[in-house]
């Protein structure tokens, strides 16, 4: 894929994660009334799209119930607001070994192994324009965390997702991911055009260098549309290497928290941050219904 500027750009606001965040930022909403509130304020800064997960309103902890993904989708749908909504479909797919030397059982606390048709639930009640496809296995952060996504789960979520007429985004955290993605448009099970997002810095997957950065890029499939962000550090850098590989931008607290050194973000900050540098770089930002023209995407009420 050549690797030019890109002169049109959309923003991604990845709006709360599943990490444990809640208790290190106040700004990071919860509840499914503030993940929305939080989503609406993202987009009338600038994100033509947002990226939501859920999470237990008492606890914080990340949760996959359909009930409390709809209703966000349902504020967020409702409002005067206009936003592409994407939604994870990353949940179910945690595996916490026992250990070193007694790996089986694997440890009840974190792990969430369910299979896709499970996985997909909640996309199949709101029916979003994107869900995101986890597009392969990697130890995932620290300690014995795996992301476990395998060949067999990745079809059967692709072929499911297509069926809804949901749009996958591609989500890449190394180039295995990228190959195997490749894999899937070769067989028909995804669409095109293809949406990748390249997830760099993510301890133990690609590193957020500018040479790995510019190698995945490389190894994408033409026509490819794709956006790019890294976590901690370099986060607010990448906007500007996003748009120079030409690629688009993803921000959000689910991938950060600073607005600047010990400058607690939010989600609208980091999106009229983005926006910024990307107009300042030569870059028109794209609205909601652009995105939607240029992803083949289709706005739909919720099955009842």
């Amino acid at each position: 894929m050549p690797l030019e500027i890109n002169r049109e750009v959309f923003i991604t606001c990845a709006v709360t994660g599943s990490g444990d965040t809640v208790g290190k930022s106040a700004k990071v909403p919860v509840t499914p009334k503030q993940i929305a509130e939080s989503a609406l304020e993202a987009a009338r800064a600038g994100a033509a799209i947002v990226h939501c997960h859920v999470r237990d309103p008492q606890s914080g902890a990340p949760s996959r119930a359909p009930a409390l993904f709809r209703e966000v989708t349902e504020r967020v749908r409702d409002s005067q607001t206009d936003a592409v909504l994407n939604l994870t479909a990353g949940m179910g797919g945690d595996l916490v070994l026992g250990g070193a030397e007694k790996p089986l059982p694997p440890r009840e606390s974190g792990t969430d192994l369910a299979g896709a048709s499970e996985r997909l639930a909640h996309i199949g009640e709101c029916l979003p324009e994107i869900c995101t496809l986890d597009c392969g296995t990697m130890n995932f952060g620290h300690g014995d965390y795996v992301m476990t996504n395998t060949p067999a789960t990745l079809r059967a979520m692709a072929k499911q997702i297509g069926e809804l007429g949901v749009r996958p985004e591609i989500e890449a955290f190394d180039t295995g991911h990228l190959w195997f993605g490749k894999q899937l448009l070769a067989e028909g099970a995804i669409a095109e055009p293809a949406l990748w997002q390249l997830c760099m810095g993510i301890p133990w997957g690609a590193p957020d260098d500018l040479n790995t950065l510019l190698a995945m890029v490389n190894n994408l499939p033409p026509r490819s549309v794709f956006s790019a962000f890294s976590i901690g550090k370099n986060a607010q850098a990448y906007p500007a290497a996003a748009v120079l590989a030409g690629g688009n931008v993803r921000v959000g607290l689910e991938d950060n928290l600073y607005l600047g050194r010990g400058v607690f973000a939010s989600n609208a900050e980091l999106v009229a941050r983005a926006a910024d540098i990307a107009e300042k770089m030569g870059a028109r930002i794209l609205t909601p219904a652009e995105v939607r023209e240029k992803l083949s995407l289709q706005k739909r009420a919720p099955q009842k």
